[in-house]
């Protein structure tokens, strides 16, 4: 034991890393909450679809979506629309581009003679390619 002169033990130091693990735990959750929203902004209309064997899913560069929805109304790229304003439509996306492809999305409680007016509006505009979308048979196990 000395008498003299005091000892200082140092201190704790700052700390001179940045710590990067509260960053990565945002990050990830962002990424969990888009995974998760992302298949929902596909289509804001809920449609009950038929299924086919033949339902295959593929996206082709130039196209118009129309929807009717259970209640028979008509939209074009998910907007509410009308057939005097969807033959307006489709005539100028059938102008700009000849190989313009309607693909029509039609709910299963919806009548035939509506879906049929919407296909003479869409052939009198000029679109020659109409596909019709479904969802494919789930199998049975």
């Amino acid at each position: 034991m000395s008498f003299g002169r005091l000892e200082r033990t140092q201190g704790p130091q700052p700390m001179s890393e940045i710590n990067v693990t509260p960053l990565v735990d945002v990050m990830l959750v962002l990424v969990v909450i888009f995974i998760i929203t992302a298949p929902l902004l596909a289509s804001s209309i809920k449609l009950d679809l038929p299924r086919t064997e033949a339902a295959q899913t593929g996206e082709l560069p130039k196209f118009v979506r129309v929807v009717i929805d259970p209640a028979a109304q008509i939209f074009l790229n998910d907007q509410k629309t009308d057939l005097a304003a969807l033959a307006t439509s489709l005539a100028q996306a059938t102008s700009a581009d000849p190989d313009t492809e309607l693909q029509l999305r039609a709910d299963q409680a919806v009548p035939y003679g509506r879906v049929v007016e919407v296909l003479g509006v869409a052939q009198k505009a000029g679109l020659r390619r109409i596909g019709f979308v479904a969802e494919p048979l789930k199998p049975s196990n």
